[in-house]
């Protein structure tokens, strides 16, 4: 049976308002990914984050990830196969797996090391992405997904290196304890992942888990920017960054 281009067309753009007015899906939100910021966006040509490791005692990332978590309706799944993360933590033998070895410093090789998204300058997980569901902004190197592109390949989350990526293999929204209206939920089979609070930025605010940072652990700034503070710590301290050697220039630096 043989289809004409005009009813071809009729049928994409009916499946594609079909998709856009599920109930529930998005709850009216609109994610601006690709959108021009207001007036109050804070901009960088580069966004970037700095652990300091050496100001992070016991579980103090705790705060940061309840934060991240609530803010994005991030699911609590108990079971470990099907658990959804935008920060997490990991002990140093996994977090730098290339740098591990027997005479590892005990400070470091103790610690939990606080992990997310690293929004390398030239992430493999775009180049990998057949739908252009995750893409990197060109005007700040933000790395971020659009869920309604997203056709759940994982393609992505094989790509990335940094096991930064989450799927959803079942509904997330029941795991949810309490539904921030501001951010959109997501569905079964939608991959997800740090944004580096990019709607935050948009209104003027600071990432979710900097905000909520009380040991000064967190700092967020411009990286190509030589009188900002994430450029001054890491021209003045020894830092790191997780598997360097791949090319792939991540945002994330770490102060030991």
């Amino acid at each position: 049976m043989t289809l004409s281009r005009r009813k071809f067309l009729k049928a994409v753009a009916t499946s594609t308002l079909a998709v856009a007015v599920i109930p529930g899906d998005s709850q009216g939100f609109e994610l601006k990914g690709r959108m021009s910021p207001s007036p109050k966006a804070l901009k960088a040509k580069r966004w970037g984050m700095v652990v300091d490791m050496s100001r992070c005692r016991d579980d103090c990332a705790g705060d940061c990830i309840a934060a991240c978590h609530e803010v994005h309706n991030v699911p609590f799944i108990p079971e470990p196969d099907h658990e959804v993360m935008w920060l997490f933590q990991e002990p140093y033998a996994n977090a730098f797996p290339d740098q591990s070895h027997g005479l590892v410093a005990r400070r470091s090789d103790g610690w939990k090391f606080l992990l997310m998204c690293n929004h390398c300058n030239d992430p493999p997980c775009v180049r990998a992405c057949p739908t252009q569901a995750t893409f990197k902004r060109e005007e700040d190197g933000i790395v971020m997904m659009d869920y309604h592109r997203c056709i759940g390949c994982r393609f992505c989350m094989a790509a990335c290196p940094y096991g930064s990526r989450s799927f959803n293999f079942r509904d997330p929204r029941p795991f949810i304890k309490k539904i921030n209206p501001d951010y959109p939920t997501r569905r079964k089979g939608v991959v997800e992942k740090c944004n580096f609070c990019q709607e935050r930025l948009e209104v003027g605010r600071m990432p979710a888990c900097v905000e909520a940072c009380k040991e000064g652990v967190l700092t967020f700034g411009d990286l190509d920017d030589p009188a900002s503070e994430v450029s001054r710590l890491l021209s003045e301290k020894p830092h790191t960054r997780r598997k360097p050697d791949l090319g792939t220039g991540p945002s994330v630096y770490y102060i030991l």
